[in-house]
Formats: C-alpha cells, sequence, structure tokens
C-alpha cells in the first residue's frame, strides 16, 4: 500500500496528477494535510494564483481517483491564522512532514529545503526538479526587435517594435485573444514566477500581477480593475554602455568629477531607463558602489548592482538602509510622487550621488517638477545636471547653480535675489532663471519671445497679489510698459494706496521694481492736451470740465488739485513753484494724468 502526501509546494506545481498519468507513482491513497489546504486558501483569498493553482490540482486529483484506483484523504489539524502566517517559516512544512513521517508515506514536494530536512529525519520524500520550459507562451510573439508585446482580450495581439524613440506599433496576427488564451498566459506566468531563480512576483492582488520573468517584466490585470483581460510583457531590445551615446567630453568629465544629483528626463519610450543602465554600469566600471530604487524592479544591470524594491519595502525602510550602506551612487527609477521626491532629496543631501529617472517633455519640466515639494533653495544641492533624452540620443544638458543677482530684465539694484540660473552645459548658455517673486516660484525663460510676455505676466500677478493683500479687496493691474503699470482700485482705495505724500505707493514700487498709477474703477478718464506758452503751461480739456475740480497727477502721485477755468483751461505759471516741477516733469518724460474730483 503505497501512501503519498504531497505538501503546498508539489501541488502548486501540479505535479501529482501529471506523476500518475505518467505512471511515475502508483499511490493507493494520497493525504492531505488540511495545514495544505489552510495555507492554500490563504494565498487564493489573497487573489494569489498559486492559491488557485494548488487548489485546482486537488480537484484534479479528486477527479482521477477512481480511474486510477486511489482515494484522496484529508487529515491533520488545521493550523492557527498566526500559523498560516508564518508558512514561510517552516511551520506548515513541519506539520506535513510529521503527517508522512506517521503514516509511513512517502513526502513529494517541490521544496528542496523540504525534502533535505525530510531526508534528515528518515522520512522517504521524493523531490521535484522544475523543469525550464523551452519557450513561454508569450515568446511566441517577441522577435529579436520586439520592445514589448501588449496582449488584450478581445483584440489582435500588438507589439512595439524597433528601438527606443525609434519604434511603431505593430499587429502580431488578426486573431483576437479569448479570456482563455490570456488565463493561460497569467497562469504560466504565475508557475513560473515561483519557480525559476531568475524570476520573482512583486506584486500580486485581487486583480494583477506583476513579475519578472529573466530579462522579461510582465503586467497582467482582470476586471474589475480592467475592462477587460491585459496582459503587458515589456523586454529590453538592446543593452547600451555609455560609449554607444558618443557624449562629449564636457558631460565625460562632469559625470565623473561635478555631477552628484543626475536628473535623466524624457517623454515614454524616449530611452530614458536604457541610458540609465549605461550610466550605471559606467560607474560601476568607476569602482563606484552602485544600487537601485526601483518600483517595480526591472531594470537589466550586472550582478555589481543591488536593486531594492519599493513596491516590497517601506520608503523610510530604504532610506535607512540605504544611509547604512553608504553606495556612491543610487539610481532611482522612476521618481514620481511627492514621496519619491523627498526620498531622492533626502539622500542627496545626506550625501549621496543620486541619478533619477523622471518623465518630462522638455528638460526644464524635469526640475519644475521639484518646485514646490523641496524648498527652491535647496534645488541646486539636490539636482546638479539634467540629461534630457529624446528619440534615444541625449538631445540637450543642463546645468544648474544658485547665484544672488538682480534677474534677467529688471532693473532696481535692490531688486536682487537668490536665483536658479539654468544654463546649457555645451555653450554655457543662460538658459532659465528661477527665483521668488512676491510670493510666485517663477521659471523665466531667458531669449527669444516668450521672454517679455512671461516677464508681463509675472509683474501682473504679482502686483496684484501684493496690493490686494494690502487692501484686502479685488485690484485690477494694466501693464502700460516694461516699466510701468496702472492699478485700479475700488472708489475710496486710491488714498490709502498712495499714502501721505505717496509714501505707500512709493515702497510698493521699490519692492515690485516697476511705476505705478493709482485709478478708482469706474471713474471718468477726460481727455486733454498740455501746451506751452513762453509763460505758461496750459492744460486742455473740453469745456463741459467748467468749474470741475481735478487732480494733477504725475507718475500717478497726485500733484495739485486746480479748477477747470471757463474755456477748459488751466494756466500754470511756469515761473512758479508748481510750474518749475510739472516742467521739469514733463521735460523728463513723466506720466502726466488728469482725475476729476
Amino acid at each position: 500500500m503505497t501512501i503519498v502526501v504531497p505538501d503546498t509546494s508539489a501541488l502548486i506545481e501540479k505535479a501529482i496528477s501529471k506523476m500518475i498519468k505518467e505512471n511515475k507513482i502508483k499511490p493507493s491513497k494520497i493525504v492531505i494535510h488540511n495545514a495544505t489546504i489552510a495555507e492554500l486558501e490563504h494565498q487564493a483569498n489573497e487573489n494569489r494564483e498559486i492559491g488557485y493553482l494548488g487548489l485546482e490540482e486537488i480537484e484534479t486529483l479528486k477527479e482521477m481517483a477512481d480511474q486510477y484506483g486511489f482515494t484522496v484523504e484529508f487529515q491533520g489539524e488545521r493550523p492557527k491564522a498566526e500559523e498560516i502566517i508564518l508558512a514561510k517559516k517552516g511551520e506548515i512544512d513541519n506539520k506535513i512532514r510529521e503527517l508522512a513521517k506517521q503514516l509511513n508515506a512517502i513526502l513529494i514536494t517541490a521544496d528542496r529545503t523540504q525534502y533535505y530536512v525530510a531526508k534528515v529525519l528518515g522520512i522517504q520524500a521524493i523531490f521535484l526538479e522544475k523543469p525550464k520550459r523551452e519557450k513561454l507562451l508569450f515568446e511566441q510573439y517577441f522577435d529579436e526587435n520586439t520592445m514589448s508585446v501588449h496582449l488584450k482580450e478581445g483584440l489582435p495581439p500588438l507589439a512595439k517594435k524597433g528601438t527606443p524613440g525609434k519604434w511603431e506599433l505593430v499587429r502580431i496576427t488578426d486573431k483576437p485573444l479569448t479570456k482563455n488564451d490570456l488565463e493561460e498566459i497569467i497562469k504560466e506566468i504565475a508557475e513560473e514566477a515561483v519557480s525559476r531563480e531568475d524570476s520573482y512576483i512583486d506584486i500580486e492582488g485581487e486583480n494583477i500581477l506583476v513579475a519578472q520573468i529573466g530579462k522579461y517584466r510582465i503586467v497582467a490585470v482582470k476586471p474589475p480593475l480592467s475592462d477587460a483581460i491585459e496582459v503587458t510583457i515589456v523586454r529590453p531590445v538592446k543593452k547600451l554602455s555609455l560609449e554607444d551615446y558618443k557624449i562629449r567630453e564636457e558631460l565625460l568629465e562632469r559625470l565623473k568629477e561635478k555631477a552628484h544629483g543626475i536628473l535623466i528626463a524624457g517623454a515614454p519610450g524616449m530611452g530614458k531607463t536604457t541610458f540609465a543602465q549605461a550610466l550605471a554600469m559606467f560607474y560601476v566600471k568607476l569602482n563606484k558602489v552602485v544600487k537601485t530604487i526601483e518600483s517595480p524592479r526591472d531594470m537589466d544591470l550586472g550582478k555589481e548592482v543591488t536593486q531594492y524594491s519599493l513596491t516590497q519595502g517601506k520608503t523610510r525602510e530604504i532610506y535607512a538602509l540605504l544611509l547604512l550602506a553608504r553606495p556612491d551612487y543610487v539610481l532611482f527609477d522612476e521618481v514620481r510622487t511627492e514621496r519619491d521626491i523627498k526620498l531622492f532629496a533626502d539622500l542627496r543631501l545626506a550625501g549621496i550621488g543620486m541619478i533619477g529617472v523622471i518623465h518630462a517633455n522638455r528638460a526644464i519640466d524635469a526640475i519644475q517638477r521639484f518646485i514646490g515639494k523641496i524648498e527652491l533653495g535647496v534645488i541646486p544641492q539636490v539636482v546638479d545636471t539634467v540629461i534630457f533624452i529624446d528619440k534615444g540620443q541625449i538631445a540637450k544638458v543642463y546645468t544648474l547653480d544658485m547665484v544672488v543677482k538682480v534677474p534677467t530684465g529688471m532693473k532696481e539694484e535692490d531688486l536682487a535675489r537668490p536665483v536658479i540660473e539654468v544654463r546649457d552645459l555645451y555653450t554655457g548658455k543662460l538658459e532659465y532663471e528661477i527665483y521668488v517673486f512676491g510670493e510666485e516660484t517663477v521659471v523665466m525663460p531667458i531669449h527669444g519671445e516668450q521672454m517679455p510676455n512671461a516677464l508681463a505676466r509675472l509683474a501682473k500677478i504679482a502686483i496684484e497679489n501684493e496690493i490686494k493683500r494690502f487692501l484686502k479687496t479685488d485690484v485690477k493691474v494694466e501693464i502700460e510698459s516694461p516699466n510701468r503699470v496702472t492699478v485700479y482700485v475700488p472708489k475710496g482705495y486710491r488714498k490709502r494706496l498712495v499714502g501721505k505724500r505717496g509714501k505707500t505707493i512709493e515702497s510698493f514700487e521699490k519692492m515690485l521694481g516697476v511705476r505705478i498709477t493709482v485709478k478708482e474703477i469706474g471713474e471718468e478718464e477726460p481727455e486733454f492736451n498740455i501746451k506751452e506758452t513762453n509763460k505758461y503751461l496750459i492744460i486742455e480739456l473740453p469745456p463741459e470740465y467748467y468749474r470741475r475740480v481735478v487732480t494733477i497727477l504725475i507718475n500717478g502721485r497726485p500733484f495739485v488739485d486746480a479748477i477747470v477755468g471757463k474755456d477748459g483751461k488751466i494756466k500754470i505759471a511756469k515761473n512758479s513753484d508748481l510750474g518749475k516741477v510739472l516742467y521739469n516733469a514733463l521735460k523728463g518724460g513723466a506720466k502726466i494724468d488728469i482725475e476729476l474730483k
């Protein structure tokens, strides 16, 4: 009488039914420990594919029992919840071994440790060598030029073919994939990922499976997470070295000596990760210790590089591990969230060289991702070099430095402030300045038509914000020229904004670097002309303003009140004190305005 006791690993491999069909074993009884059922149930409840595989194998054995002349029994005490959770520590394996010994049965296992322990304890055991499949089902869709394969229920299989930045999406066959086709592929992936040394499951959930099998990165999703079953398999087409990019000497020297906070930016599919891998191995060749943070872990690197997965460890744990390990460089693929940016910054400020892969459609966009996430003044300490990849090639390289200066386009010396200069590495040309203006953080293009418009928008926003905060009411700002604006305030607010003897408005002008004219919303703006005779300055208004009191303003500041004469004129003697001031203002190009009282 031959009794067989399979453990959880043997059932997951679906090996028992296969061995019986091939006459490799002829059991009279198959006894399954209730601890095995509990473990498979726990895995299935967590929506792990392997749990379902094991339960399916038990069902198959029950269906085969009559035909092949054996019985299926369940024995043993069901484990406690904590024992199931601690299954990896050997509690359930021990219960299965004890049952096999008690029944003088043959223990069948795919777990090498379980096999050797059983042999030491004198238990008959069969170890299931896991044959490596010659070719997986999804591999039929790959050729030497395939970057990724996209399989979706109800659609023909698609593939991206080419190289980063130079690929096309092609239909592999015209036959749509069925639900059964994709379930078989996912089932095979789950089996393979837990059985091969070069494979693992990174994420496994109710409707998702993320796995690595050799060089293949696989993401499988099911409804209701997606509208249909979909499997995406990505494989690096070509592994490049830094030499393949024909890097200019300036960049090569910077990477060796000066670059310690590097961002590798680009649009999806343009070759960011391929370049990052080449850069990591470049530092390995320079005898640098390199580690990675990945989410999920899918980079193709040498064994010299230890790869950490954010999906398997907490941010603080990985931060602490890297501080203890003290690598020379950490490659972070990919920096997406505020949490990622802060981890990147914390590690860099701790003295570790950082290389971040980040999505951006322009090189400057990569820097902007950090604004507001960390202090502006810290950014050049965290990021000193940005390498923009387009169509698999280096398209742009920026350097970042912090200086104290008057921002380009501003004139007043007292407007000097900390400014991040973003320069082209190869030309040295200043392309952007980043600084705080009012309460706004500004990324200012330095060349081209964008700059005047950007400065005008910046001035408008900053002036509106500052004056609204002071008056605690809405205001409107119009840009008259690069150095002059008009502020429209509600009726009754002009006097407060101008201040006694114009002191308040002067302080705003000094702070904001522009001349400000203040007008009340809705007030009339009479048309007027100024003429000069030998003895007088004559301000001419329409006759209907006769006997109206008006205020003459110089550069937006009230200068003097006057009464309009019978013919619509105001005469001011040139040799009078008022006349001398007004005359000099006119000759100096000052802006003269008239307001009705």
